[in-house]
């Protein structure tokens, strides 16, 4: 059979399903917040570094709602949906600039897939999609959180890119595989790249 060879157009199936991803991901990023805040407390005198720890939570919808419908631009929006849903709907404390945050979360992660033309669903690229997207994050948030010149920013960055690699990129393969065993995927990506996420 023929590659898939992803198109730009988003159909209203499309659209719902980001939608639906980005509404139900901004709440999910909302309870995140909470967790940060809580082990935050926990951790004392090393809470500041709970937020390079649990960045690749926040970084989950890109890769999921991309390995799902399989198009251009849908990690971008999803991540900006959220963000939106976090800020007008759950009043988050960051405000509008959580909105250029999930911007750059999404490009980032998104990076990685357009490389490889969105044909490729594999494990390496689901962990360059949380790289990407933690690390292009991690210079906005240094520059927004006065971390640069800190002793401890290249300990940022390090557990920044790992919590972005196993929780924005394989947890994130892992929720998409567990999604297909179900079959609820079945008709939102098409039937000639079916199982194309776990063989490649």
């Amino acid at each position: 059979m023929a590659a898939h060879r992803p198109t730009a157009r988003l159909t209203l199936r499309d659209i719902v399903v980001i939608v639906v991803l980005g509404v139900v991901f901004g709440f999910l990023y909302w309870v995140f917040v909470q967790a940060w805040t809580a082990l935050s407390i926990l951790m004392g005198p090393l809470g500041d570094l709970t937020g390079n720890l649990l960045i690749g939570c926040w970084l989950l919808v890109a890769p999921i709602a991309l390995a799902i419908l399989r198009k251009p631009f849908v990690g971008v929006i999803a991540e900006l949906l959220a963000a939106a849903v976090e800020v007008v709907f759950l009043g988050s404390p960051a405000g509008p600039l959580l909105l250029i945050t999930g911007l750059i979360q999404g490009i980032g992660s998104e990076i990685p897939f357009a490389l490889t033309r969105y044909r490729r669903y594999g494990a390496a690229v689901f962990l360059a999609s949380g790289l990407c997207g933690a690390g292009l994050v991690f210079f906005w948030s240094a520059v927004r959180f006065g971390w640069l010149g800190q002793d401890i920013l290249p300990l940022r960055l390090t557990l920044q890119l790992l919590s972005g690699a196993l929780l924005g990129g394989l947890l994130a393969r892992g929720i998409v595989r567990a999604l297909e065993r179900t079959g609820v995927l079945a008709n939102l990506r098409p039937a000639v790249a079916a199982d194309e996420l776990v063989r490649r």
